[in-house]
Formats: C-alpha cells, sequence, structure tokens
C-alpha cells in the first residue's frame, strides 16, 4: 500500500493523532484532532480543494463527497470516522484524465455559472443516478434539494442529469 505523508499542520485542542485516509484510491496518512471533519482534513490537510465549503452546517451541499459509494455532506462528518473507507471527491470521479460523463454534461448543459457549488451538484447527480432516483425531473430536483445552486442553474443542473440517465439507458 503506497501512503501519502502530508506535511504536519499546526495542532490545537485534544488529542491529535495518527490515522490513515484512503481518497481517491491512494492512501494519505494525517495527524489530525478527533473534532475536525472530512471537509477540512481534504481541504486543509491533503490539499484536496474540489469540495468546497459553503454553510459549514450541512445545509447547502457544496461539500458532498462519497464514502463507500454514499453521498455524505463531509462538513458533518468527523474525518476519523472515515478511516477504513474509502472517500471519493470531485478530483477522483474523472479517470485517465478523461471527464466523467456527469462533468461533460454541466459543461454542455451550461449547468453552473459560478461553478461554486458544482463538485457537490456533480458528486449528487452521480449517486443519484446510481441510487436510482432519476425517473423525471420531479424526483430528480427532490432528491437533489440537498444541494443549492445559489445562481439558481436548476433547470439546467436536470438537463444535464437527464442527459446522462439517458445516455446510460435509464427511464
Amino acid at each position: 500500500m503506497d501512503v501519502r505523508v502530508v506535511p504536519r499542520p499546526v495542532e490545537r485542542g485534544p488529542g491529535a493523532g495518527t490515522l490513515v485516509l484512503r481518497v481517491n484510491g491512494q492512501a494519505h496518512e494525517v495527524r489530525i484532532e478527533p473534532r475536525v471533519s472530512l471537509l477540512d482534513a481534504l481541504r486543509e490537510h491533503l490539499g484536496l480543494t474540489g469540495s468546497k465549503k459553503g454553510c459549514d452546517q450541512g445545509t447547502c451541499g457544496a461539500c458532498t463527497v462519497w464514502v463507500d459509494g454514499r453521498r455524505v455532506l463531509a462538513c458533518l462528518t468527523l474525518a476519523v470516522t472515515c478511516e477504513g473507507r474509502e472517500v471519493t471527491t470531485i478530483e477522483g470521479l474523472s479517470a485517465d484524465g478523461e471527464l466523467h460523463p456527469m462533468q461533460a454534461a454541466f459543461i454542455a448543459h451550461d449547468a453552473f455559472q459560478c461553478g461554486y457549488c458544482t463538485p457537490g451538484q456533480i458528486m449528487s447527480a452521480v449517486a443519484l443516478l446510481e441510487e436510482g432516483h432519476a425517473r423525471n425531473d420531479s424526483e430528480i430536483a427532490e432528491w437533489m434539494s440537498g444541494n443549492i445552486c445559489r445562481c439558481a442553474a436548476y433547470p439546467n443542473i436536470r438537463a444535464a442529469i437527464s442527459e446522462v440517465r439517458d445516455a446510460a439507458g435509464g427511464e
């Protein structure tokens, strides 16, 4: 197992310890306090800044990542709970330098304006299809409701999701 060691950040607070986080298929050894969120571990300790810190309260969805293939809000997930689990971020979605079909569809449908929420939207959209919750626009809207777009690109987001669903032979 190839383990990447990151520089040691300043420790404040109780009980910092070392753990290994498996992110995007690569193991990373980090020394963090038990109260550090997965979002902060990704952004501040591993330098993976694709997942955004929007509200830091779990209401906007900008920080959506997958843990063992399930959508989670990284701002509400403690990093220590992810040891031994597979974390996937927007940086790990594409393969071999090629955009994931959902990333390409977001570009084709102009499904973002400022782009801030886009990583979380895309991570939720891919999971939504895998969960089978994309039969129609209404269902897509309901299952994407945890991801807020302040620029209101919702129709374009739904169009991108529908395109990927249809290309994959979905309903």
